[in-house]
């Protein structure tokens, strides 16, 4: 079996109820996004926000990127699936991002 970046994000994304304790609402899984980031976690976080930044492609500026310990927390409000798409991609490529949570919503 290969695993492949989406097969991690899958299997994070499945355990986080168990990890955080997180709650099931309504069919919508609630995710508890870290408020404290240590300067490691600060500058993980600088370098995933500086690489959505620099994106051409699609405008990323109104997604919030937060670390513990190699997680990153994407956060805020996207233009696109595309552009969704393209913020987990990004972080997935930035050296030291282990995990990538999306908790992106899609304008309508």
């Amino acid at each position: 079996m290969k695993i492949t970046p989406q097969f991690v994000l899958t299997a994070a994304l499945s355990t986080l109820p168990f990890a955080f304790g997180c709650q099931t609402m309504n069919g919508d899984t609630t995710v508890e996004i870290p408020t404290v980031e240590t300067p490691q976690d600060q500058a993980l976080s600088k370098s995933v926000r500086d690489r959505l930044l620099a994106d051409k492609k699609v405008d990323l500026t109104g997604v919030k990127v937060v670390s513990n310990g190699g997680t990153i927390y994407l956060s805020g409000m996207v233009t696109s699936l595309d552009a969704r798409q393209q913020a987990i991609k990004l972080a997935w490529e930035v050296r030291g991002v282990q995990s990538v949570v999306n908790s992106l919503d899609v304008q309508k």
